[in-house]
């Protein structure tokens, strides 16, 4: 009974599945048939416009001719009754002077004239030869549609929160001007979906058959790509979509669990003195109740990101007395995960880490068994240590601005790096029993969080190379 229990279960699944992928696509037939009729229309009109823009050009040639005509007509005639009417004149004063020929024949004004007109009838120079032009407009056509190109996935990349997406076409095109290519982000492996959560953003201009995104932040588990091909006139079909998996470790700051002298946002924490004085005013009217995410139990591969959900677990009291820590809203139980934080190198005291979800509401990070971390100390004089079960190593490297943090929760490695140069500051070695929390303090500071980030290569190639060394917190255990 329980197998066709299964089966049915199984079976109605992959009807409700069918009967979605089959709505999609009868959505997509109407958008097709609505889009070919503007589209048809757009056409038709942008065609009369051109020929309406051609006969403009032909109708403003043909009266800068003519006028060109008229002035050359005007100039000669101008020219020839001039010289017309100076023979008339040369004429007349011949005939009175005829009697005098022989004493003045060198004085009269007909052996002083011209017998050649001054301008020629002959207009020929002035026609024009269209049989040249008449075959360019008579071999005009439709200017082909450019053809579909097809993205490669197997030469698409995607790590150090980049992505290059590489491109064909079925043949070479010499008019093909640019490509559009346009990406958006989702959380769904299959094709698109006429709903999606997300837009489409587009990228245009692009000249080369590939094209590299860079310094993106994967906050979503996938980005789907598709590119068309334009020329000087017209744009082609879009190419299948198709989607990439986006590894990255995204989470929140449990603001619910947080200290109270702590003004917590999403991702950015900042010293308030007067939290705590607001907050035993208030008098908090129940316990808090902060959810944690795990990676393992959701199924999800090594590096992905996980995907949030409300999930019911017990809460936890909030850090107080000196505890100035906030933990974030994701527990990490499996694979390899990095993030950054960026703090302000002036607060009087900042550390950051993974702790478990047993560290006590009165316990300082690095103080007990159940935390990792760094802590910078501005108190008396600057300090940088490892710290651990209320054990300390003084770090003698610079302190950065922005930390990275890097978990490999199987091999049991805690790392931080410079953000920037990717050197190492500082490994724990350890083997971790419970899942663990990214885990922040601050005191008279603040700082702020950066997440939906890929384990860069210059750290995953460290910690290849440093696998078969030993432990640099031996005297922290």
């Amino acid at each position: 009974m329980g197998d066709q229990k299964e089966s049915l279960r199984k079976i109605t699944h992959t009807l409700a599945m069918k009967n979605e992928e089959i709505s999609n696509f009868v959505c997509t037939l109407k958008q097709s048939l609505d889009n070919l009729e503007a589209n048809s229309s757009r056409v038709q009109e942008d065609l009369e416009s051109e020929f309406t823009s051609l006969h403009s050009v032909l109708d403003e040639m043909k009266e800068n001719m003519v006028t060109r005509i008229k002035q050359e007509r005007a100039s000669r005639t101008y020219e020839l009754q001039s010289q017309l009417s100076a023979c008339s004149k040369a004429l007349e004063s011949s005939e009175e002077l005829l009697e005098l020929a022989n004493q003045t024949v060198t004085m009269a004004p007909a052996f002083r004239l011209s017998l050649k007109a001054k301008a020629s009838d002959n207009m020929s120079h002035l026609m024009v030869d269209f049989s040249q032009e008449r075959g360019v407009l008579q071999g005009l056509k439709f200017l082909p549609v450019p053809a579909t190109p097809e993205i490669q996935v197997s030469e698409c990349q995607v790590c150090d929160n980049t992505v290059t997406v590489v491109w064909t076409l079925p043949e070479p095109d010499s008019k093909i001007d640019h490509y559009i290519l346009e990406h958006r982000r989702t959380n769904h492996e299959g094709p698109p979906r006429i709903r999606e959560d997300y837009p489409w953003m587009v990228l245009e201009g692009i000249r080369e058959l590939e094209y590299t995104l860079t310094g993106l932040r994967f906050d979503t588990r996938f980005m789907t790509f598709r590119v068309k091909a334009c020329n000087k006139a017209v744009a082609g079909e879009f190419s299948e979509p198709v989607t990439l998996e986006t590894h990255a470790f995204t989470f929140k700051l449990d603001a619910a669990s947080s200290h109270q002298n702590l003004k917590v946002d999403d991702l950015s924490v900042e010293w308030d003195s007067c939290g705590g004085k607001i907050q035993d005013i208030r008098k908090e009217k129940t316990r808090t109740n902060s959810p944690i995410i795990h990676l393992k139990n959701m199924g999800l591969s090594t590096l992905m990101s996980p995907k949030r959900a409300p999930t019911a677990r017990p809460g936890r009291d909030r850090f107080t007395a000196e505890s100035y820590t906030v933990l974030a809203d994701t527990m990490i139980d499996a694979g390899q995960q990095y993030w950054e934080v960026r703090f302000d190198k002036e607060s009087k005291a900042f550390a950051v880490g993974v702790a478990l979800r047993s560290l006590g509401k009165f316990d300082q990070l690095g103080k007990s068994s159940a935390s990792w971390c760094i802590h910078l100390n501005n108190w008396l004089q600057q300090s940088l240590t490892a710290k651990h079960n209320n054990k300390a190593r003084t770090l003698d490297c610079a302190i950065p601005n922005t930390i990275g943090v890097y978990v490999n929760y199987d091999e049991g490695v805690l790392s931080f790096y410079n953000s920037k140069t990717k050197q190492l500051m500082h490994t724990f070695k350890t083997k971790f029993q419970q899942p663990i929390i990214p885990a922040f303090m601050v005191w008279n500071g603040s700082f702020s969080v950066l997440t939906g980030l890929q384990v860069p290569s210059l750290v995953q190639s460290g910690q290849r190379k440093n696998s078969g060394t030993s432990s640099s917190n031996a005297s922290l255990t």
